[in-house]
C-alpha cells in the first residue's frame, strides 16, 4: 500500500525543518546572509519542528485507530527527527534562560583590560566595547563567581609566552601581542554560525610572578549564552596547568 499523503508530508517536513538548522548556521558563517536571517531560519526549524512533533502524535493516533501499516516508518521517522530538533534548540533556550543577558565579561570589573588593535575589525554595527560596571559586575558575579584574575609564580614575559600559546591551542587567532605591555589581543569565531567574540589578556608583573586579567566581549548580541565566561575560565585553566 501506498504511503498516504500526510505521512509524506510530516516526514518531508521534518527533514526541511532540520535542514534549515545547518543551513541558516552556516550560511551565516558564510557570508550568504546576515545572522538575523541566519537565527530566523532556526526559529522556522523550530517550530517546524514543535508543530511537527504535535502532527506525529496525531497521526500515531489515527494509525493506531485505523490500523493503518504502511505510513507508520515515515511517521517514526518524521518523531525522530522532530524530537532530535526541539532537544537540541531546548537546550539552546535553557541555555539562554540560564545566562544573564550580558555579552561584556571581564575577570578585572574595575579596571577592565582595554582593546587596541581588535578595535578597527570589529566594524560599526558591533556591540560597545565600554565596560558598564555598575551595570555588568553584579551581574557577571552572580553568574560567574569563579571570573576572577589569575595569580601565577611565573614571569611577566613567560606568561605572556604562555597566554599566546593557550590562545593558539585553543583555536584563536592572534590580532597582537605586546611583551613589554603585557597585553595579547585576539579574535574567537564560533563554528556555525561565524559569530566573532574578541579577547584581550592582561599580563601585570606582580613581584617576582604575574597576575593575568582576562576579557572577552562578543561583537554581536545581547546574551551570549555563557560562551564569554566559559571561553575565560578555559583560558585561566589552560594557564594554570601550564
Amino acid at each position: 500500500m501506498k504511503n498516504r499523503w500526510w505521512a509524506k508530508a510530516i516526514l518531508v517536513t521534518a527533514v526541511i525543518g532540520a535542514a534549515l538548522l545547518p543551513i541558516g548556521a552556516l550560511g551565516t558563517r558564510f557570508g550568504l546572509w546576515s545572522f538575523q536571517i541566519g537565527l530566523l531560519a532556526v526559529a522556522v526549524a523550530t517550530a517546524l519542528a514543535l508543530v511537527g512533533l504535535l502532527a506525529t502524535i496525531i497521526a500515531g493516533i489515527v494509525i493506531a485507530r485505523k490500523g493503518y501499516t504502511g505510513e507508520r516508518n515515515p511517521v517514526l521517522m518524521g518523531m525522530v527527527i522532530n524530537v532530535l530538533v526541539v532537544a537540541v534548540m531546548a537546550v539552546q533556550f535553557y541555555s539562554a534562560q540560564a545566562s544573564p543577558p550580558i555579552h561584556n565579561i571581564s575577570t578585572d570589573t574595575d579596571n577592565p583590560p582595554q582593546f587596541a588593535a581588535v578595535v578597527a575589525l570589529r566594524g560599526d554595527s558591533s556591540n560597545s566595547l565600554e565596560y558598564n560596571a555598575e551595570t555588568l559586575a553584579p551581574l557577571q558575579s552572580a553568574a560567574y563567581p569563579w571570573v576572577k584574575s589569575l595569580s601565577l609564580a611565573t614571569s611577566q614575559a613567560n606568561t605572556v609566552a604562555s597566554v599566546v600559546a593557550v590562545l593558539t591551542d585553543m583555536g584563536l587567532e592572534i590580532v597582537a601581542s605586546d611583551p613589554a605591555a603585557g597585553i595579547v589581543e585576539a579574535t574567537d569565531t564560533t563554528f556555525w554560525f561565524g559569530f566573532k567574540d574578541d579577547v584581550v589578556v592582561r599580563v601585570s608583573g606582580n613581584g617576582a610572578g604575574s597576575t593575568v586579567d582576562v576579557r572577552s566581549v562578543s561583537r554581536v548580541g545581547v546574551s551570549d549564552l555563557g560562551a564569554n565566561a566559559r571561553r575565560i575560565g578555559e583560558i585561566l585553566r589552560l594557564l594554570t596547568e601550564g
